[in-house]
């Protein structure tokens, strides 16, 4: 790749900077020790509101990276209830099924009824 005349022939390196401080760590964990059911976010705002400058992707990096993600609840299942089975007509003219009927009106509303 074509480099510019006045580039410099080697890039002098500096060490990089470490990304975390060990304070505001410690705080994220002892803010997830006494409120257990707060996630990245809410902790977040707690940090914002004590005045440290941090990003919320940083919380969520540090919060994952301490193990402090919260577990989800597994939902109940509902237990549906048998459906009772109808009994055969015994006579002409009763009624063996239902369902329902949909019809709309000439102005455009429509109705559905249950036979």
């Amino acid at each position: 790749m074509p480099r510019h005349r006045d580039a410099p022939d080697e890039v002098a390196l500096s060490e990089p900077r470490s990304r975390s401080d060990p304070r505001c760590e410690s705080r994220i964990r002892e803010i997830a020790a006494v409120r257990v059911r707060y996630g990245y976010r809410r902790v977040h705002t707690l940090l914002q509101r004590e005045g440290w400058p941090i990003n919320v992707k940083r919380v969520y990096r540090l919060y994952r990276l301490d193990g402090l993600s919260l577990r989800l609840k597994a939902r109940k299942k509902r237990v549906s209830a048998p459906r009772a089975v109808p009994l055969p007509p015994q006579a002409p003219n009763e009624p063996w099924s239902m369902g329902f009927m949909s019809e709309s009106l000439c102005d455009g509303r429509r109705f559905r009824v249950l036979t």
